[in-house]
């Protein structure tokens, strides 16, 4: 099956936008809002997930080390 060229993901990433502006009732301001609050969201996430790699890859580091 092909890849999707990068106008279909544009038109989804429209689609998308338009859901999202629909959903805060036409206020795209709300809806600017809402994206920049999730987006802050991931990347507490990411971050969280990166420092128990971190962790991980040390501790994993440490065992060999004594061993």
């Amino acid at each position: 099956m092909p890849h999707p060229t990068t106008n279909d993901y544009l038109d989804e990433y429209d689609r998308e936008l338009d859901e999202i502006v629909a959903a805060c009732d036409g206020d795209v301001r709300s809806a600017l809002r809402v994206l920049m609050l999730v987006n802050e969201q991931l990347e507490h996430i990411l971050n969280c997930l990166n420092a128990e790699l971190v962790e991980h890859v040390s501790r994993q580091q440490r065992r060999r080390t004594l061993h």
